[in-house]
């Protein structure tokens, strides 16, 4: 549940925002056009892409690039709230800010991770302390002063022990690579996306991505990721105490019969059985 939420705004576009969230709280979300720097001031958190897990406790922050993420809030003894500060880094405002000084830092980006966790450092701790001022005061926030902050962090982030994290992003940004259809389908294998979200990151109409698919896999894309998210679920049913239910989340069905009916067609078991057999074997 969100029990509060502020943000500020530039360029018809949210920059910046505070959320505060009663525990247990899950999510899915994807960030098809930006990135972002989130920073826990309470509470942690298990962030998910589809190929990486962080998690996150208070004080630390992570900046995640363009991409999908499923998040998983929980309830903690020591904490049942979450406050969240979000930075949302959209390429064309940077391109803006930096409109008369693209940052020197730019250089060629040979990272494909999605998530990259920020050490933990003072100096952003005290930036984002310095910002609830703001938020208690949001008429004396102006695009200009919006502009100042976000260059603040950049260079903090810069200055810190954080530098090749921010550069590999910036490189991202100011670079964007054109992501092939197999990329595309390989980073969110996993992932709650349809078919039309896929073929919007490959920048190809749907029928152009269907086509392109079967001419590289010989297959459907229907058919190719189901088949790939059950060969994951029979390793996790092999190599994890996650329930059927859980399996089924990670894997990216949303239903557990379904998930359940897929299995039992593609491999002649439930998943229980599946994984009783492994255990008896």
């Amino acid at each position: 549940m969100i029990l509060n939420h502020q943000k500020f705004d530039f360029s018809g576009k949210s920059l910046i925002e505070k959320i505060v969230i009663q525990a247990p709280f899950k999510f899915i979300t994807n960030f098809q056009n930006e990135a972002c720097f989130i920073y826990f001031l309470e509470g942690k958190a298990k962030i998910n892409s589809a190929q990486e897990q962080e998690l996150v406790e208070d004080g630390e922050s992570v900046l995640l690039k363009c991409g999908s993420y499923f998040a998983d809030l929980l309830k903690y003894s020591t904490s049942e709230k979450y406050e969240i500060l979000v930075f949302h880094l959209y390429p064309d405002i940077l391109r803006e800010i930096y409109s008369q000084e693209i940052p020197s830092f730019v250089k060629p980006a040979n990272d494909k991770s999605f998530i990259r966790k920020v050490a933990s450092s003072d100096i952003i701790k005290k930036f984002v302390e310095s910002l609830q001022f703001y938020f208690d005061n949001p008429q004396l926030v102006s695009d200009e002063l919006l502009r100042l902050k976000i260059k603040e962090l950049m260079l903090l982030l810069v200055q810190s022990k954080n530098s090749e994290t921010i550069t590999s992003l910036f490189s991202d940004l100011f670079t964007p690579r054109n992501l092939s259809v197999k990329e595309v389908v390989s980073n969110h294998l996993f992932s709650n996306l349809s078919i039309s979200d896929l073929a919007n990151l490959a920048q190809l109409s749907v029928s152009t991505f269907n086509r392109t698919f079967q001419d590289m896999f010989n297959d459907t894309p229907a058919n190719y990721i189901k088949a790939k998210r059950l060969e994951r679920a029979t390793e996790l049913l092999a190599i994890s105490s996650l329930t059927i239910s859980e399996i089924a989340f990670q894997t990216g069905f949303n239903d557990v019969a379904h998930f359940s009916r897929s299995f039992k067609t593609a491999y002649h078991k439930t998943p229980s059985i599946y994984r009783s057999s492994l255990t008896v074997a």
